[in-house]
């Protein structure tokens, strides 16, 4: 069952199956925490993404002993992989407070069953993402001390009119109050799981973490406030944070790179590729977890709504790259965009190019959007065009410079692979350890959605 019959006649998509009452919301989703046993297919994947990790840390191991040299990275392609991983990690964590945040400040209600998730999918991936900045400077414990704005005997500050320094407090403002938020809005199921809970160690660590909950109406009220709060607070966050990571590029003076439509195209891309994201863990959760009746298709039909909006936008973003090249009369810009297209890296831009505005086009049709299998493929194709898209952008806007003697072509190094696979494996670790050990679902926003919640407005909209 799809739809739902409103009040007044109208019909309106489900956002929970039928059938579901107060407990059984509660037991459904708590007992994967408390009572159900790890499968086969859970300690898999966490296998394998702990095997990634023990890979990321050799790399860091061996990066931090014999420096930066073991990646590809020459004159003039001096950003490479790791800032490639970073844009696409920041990206992929944009999905998780744009549900949080902004859709509960419109009031869509879809939100519910994939909030929990996405919001811990972001704190994850900005994780991930924050490694390669750190790691790209060199040895951290003599880079990162002339990083922080401190006084010091040289008299050395960091330049604050550079973006960089920006990324640095837009992405850790992001993640602090990601974190406050994902934090406030598990409160009410901590204390659930601690009333729940039969062994004296779950009661005791999620008693600890549920900060005395006890659901009197002064707790709901203040929960209330500071989860609107923080709500607010993310919201320009989202528009923000890859908007001044867009600022890396577009405020330099080189071809590909100087573009006023970055920051809104740098957006887009990133809530398309945390949408594809959201979906690619969805799915698999549903299906193997037994939520179909909590993520439902109607869940599936908006996210896949959402990236071919944005997917849209991103289009729009590479015609306005090729069309401005083309308009300026600038030799270099159109030297540019013609090595970008048909120079050696001209695979990788008509490849992203049938992703990112090819293959969403797709999106369009109700039989894609109603093909679990299908959707689950292509949000996986969605974030590997991504990722070539911010390949491109880097690696053939600097591999030729402005003088052919700087021309040089880039290479992937062993360990380049290493990391960025790394980091996959400790994104997978932490969210297979985040669904063994915490509710996936917000429990109590569910419960809001059974008809049972729904008596006294019902009754409201008949006066």
């Amino acid at each position: 069952m799809a739809d739902a019959h409103a009040s007044d006649g109208r019909v309106r998509p489900l956002v929970i199956e039928p059938g579901h009452s107060f407990e059984s919301v509660t037991g459904s989703i708590s007992e994967i925490v408390l009572t159900q046993k790890p499968t086969k297919g859970w300690f898999l994947g966490l296998t394998i993404g702990f095997a990634l990790l023990m890979g990321l840390l050799l790399a860091i191991m061996n990066l931090l002993v014999t420096g930066i040299g073991i990646w590809g990275n020459n004159v003039p392609v001096g950003w490479a992989f790791d800032i490639i991983n970073f844009v696409w990690w920041i990206g992929i964590g944009h999905a998780g407070t744009l549900i949080s945040a902004i859709l509960l400040l419109f009031r869509q209600q879809w939100r519910t069953s994939i909030n929990r998730f996405a919001e811990a999918m972001t704190l994850f991936a900005v994780a991930c993402a924050a490694l390669f900045p750190l790691l790209h400077t060199g040895r951290p414990w003599l880079s990162a001390f002339w990083l922080f704005p401190y006084p010091n005997t040289m008299g050395l500050w960091p330049q604050f009119r550079s973006p960089l320094i920006w990324d640095v407090f837009a992405v850790s403002t992001y993640a602090t109050v990601s974190a406050m938020f994902w934090f406030v809005g598990l409160i009410p199921d901590l204390a659930t799981l601690r009333d729940r809970a039969t062994s004296p160690v779950q009661r005791t660590i999620y008693g600890a973490l549920a900060m005395g909950w006890r659901g009197s109406a002064m707790h709901w009220q203040r929960y209330e406030t500071a989860y609107l709060l923080l709500a607010g607070l993310s919201t320009p966050l989202v528009l923000s944070v890859h908007t001044v990571v867009s600022f890396d590029f577009s405020v330099s003076q080189l071809p590909g790179w100087h573009a006023t439509v970055f920051p809104p195209y740098f957006v887009a891309g990133a809530i398309y590729s945390g949408f594809a994201m959201v979906l690619t863990l969805a799915i698999p959760l549903r299906k193997f977890y037994k939520l179909t009746d909590f993520i439902t298709m109607h869940h599936i039909h908006n996210m896949a709504k959402v990236m071919l909006v944005t997917g849209l936008i991103v289009s729009y973003g590479y015609m306005n790259e090729a069309f401005f090249a083309w308009y300026s009369g600038n030799n270099f810009e159109q030297f540019m965009m013609k090595n970008r297209m048909f120079g050696p890296y001209g695979w990788a831009y008509w490849l992203l190019i049938s992703i990112n505005a090819g293959v969403v086009q797709l999106f369009w049709f109700r039989k894609v959007r109603d093909n679990i299998g299908l959707l689950f493929v292509l949000s996986i194709v969605v974030n590997i065009g991504m990722w070539l898209e911010r390949f491109v952008i880097i690696v053939t806007s600097l591999h030729r410079d402005f003088l052919p003697s700087s021309w040089a072509m880039y290479y992937p190094t062993r360990w380049d692979f290493t990391m960025y696979f790394g980091t996959i494996g400790l994104f997978v670790s932490l969210l297979f350890l985040f669904i063994r050990f915490l509710p996936m679902i917000s429990i109590f926003e569910m419960r809001t959605m059974v008809p049972e919640a729904k008596v006294h407005d019902e009754k409201l909209e008949a006066l």
